[in-house]
């Protein structure tokens, strides 16, 4: 039976991986870069991660919701204390497009409507929801298509202001990433975050803050949004909330109330899942990763600065961002086939770094020299062009 072929792949079969290393099937070692879509929080294969899932196997590894896990217990008391948002309530779900689809879900329940303000280039996910409210329509099915989603443009504060003005008793919630990593490291500022809380405090609608990619501690802070001096009602996180484990969730605030029934899910806050939550958060503690991630993303950005062959360096922490001249488009390929050093891109000619937050000075070395070198080969090999 063929595999449903939807991604184009890299001709590399990964084999193991330990650090910021993985290693392919010859035992070649590449540097990880990316973490996978930045799901690599600190690191791969790390040792606590491995035997909090190995003891938890050895317990139990599944049963559903409808008994009392205290596996999700402990979860949820160690992401309220790292996270500072102790009051807030855990729902877990298995990843970010789910977590998401929530998240709007549960904001339509508080509000009883049904307008959902997203921003242009965002992308939420690929479920049915998730992805409505993601601004790419080439993913978006005809049965996902929503007229009661609108896209205004980042950090637009008048466009902002003038749709809540217009049509602010029927908006249900605002979603934003604090930094869009799809759309190629592109960072709220803190006053359009601050505008948000603001007007949705206003209208009755509820802030809903994607941290899939840009929170569990990639910045430096526990979430973007924390740059901005705000609170969300909703944060939605995935990806390095289990080191590679499937495990997602939504943080609520306390005035949105439950009741039974109204979310749901068969496999969410399992608790090996749990298990492998946990170990993140011990990790991240015990290791000072976010503070890691400040102390290494500003060490990058210092490097990558120097450097000629690339323009508009941004983003926060280990959540970094830059474009290459269309000259240049082919660094990644080579970066990866020449240098063996993973990295992600975004259109057109963006390169996304997004490694494990407990990146080191070598690593951080390694990576620079090797995108010196890759930029080298790219312009020794560009095609010159002579005068008309």
């Amino acid at each position: 039976m063929p595999l449903f072929d939807v991604y184009p792949l890299n001709p590399i079969k990964v084999s193991k991986a330990l650090g910021s290393y993985v290693w392919d099937h010859t035992g070649q070692r590449y540097l990880d870069m990316y973490g996978g879509h930045a799901v690599i929080s600190i690191g791969h294969s790390h040792p606590h991660w491995v035997s909090r899932i190995e003891d938890q196997l050895q317990k139990i590894a599944f049963y559903s919701n409808s008994v009392i896990l205290e596996e999700q217990r402990a979860l949820a008391d160690k992401l309220g204390k790292l996270s500072g948002k102790p009051d807030y309530q855990l729902f877990l779900v298995n990843s970010g497009a789910e977590a998401n689809e929530n998240a709007l879900k549960l904001a339509s329940f508080y509000n009883n409507r049904n307008v959902i303000v997203s921003f242009r280039k965002s992308f939420h996910g690929r479920t049915s929801l998730a992805v409505a409210v993601t601004d790419n329509p080439a993913i978006v099915a005809p049965v996902n298509k929503n007229d009661n989603i609108h896209f205004l443009p980042l950090n637009d504060e008048h466009a902002l202001q003038d749709f809540f003005t217009k049509s602010g008793d029927k908006i249900s919630s605002v979603i934003i990433e604090g930094i869009q990593g799809v759309g190629g490291i592109r960072e709220a500022t803190p006053q359009f975050l601050q505008l948000i809380r603001s007007l949705c405090d206003q209208y009755g609608a509820l802030y809903i803050a994607d941290s899939v990619q840009c929170g569990y501690g990639r910045t430096g802070r526990f979430f973007s949004h924390d740059y901005a001096g705000v609170n969300a009602d909703i944060y939605t996180m995935a990806k390095g909330m289990g080191n590679g484990f499937p495990v997602g969730g939504c943080l609520i605030a306390p005035h949105i109330k439950p009741k039974h029934g109204m979310l749901g899910t068969t496999f969410g806050g399992n608790p090996l899942a749990c298990a492998a939550a946990l170990a993140v958060l011990e990790v991240m503690e015990a290791e000072s990763l976010m503070d890691n991630a400040i102390f290494a993303g500003e060490k990058l950005m210092t490097a990558l600065q120097k450097m000629s062959g690339i323009k508009n360096l941004r983003g926060r922490g280990l959540m970094i961002g830059f474009d290459v001249e269309e000259e240049h488009a082919a660094v990644r390929a080579v970066l990866l086939k020449h240098y063996f050093t993973f990295t992600g891109e975004a259109k057109p000619n963006v390169v996304r770094l997004l490694p494990s937050l407990a990146l080191s000075s070598i690593e951080i070395d390694l990576f620079i020299e090797n995108m010196q070198q890759a930029l080298h080969q790219v312009e020794a090999n560009a095609p010159t062009h002579s005068a008309s």
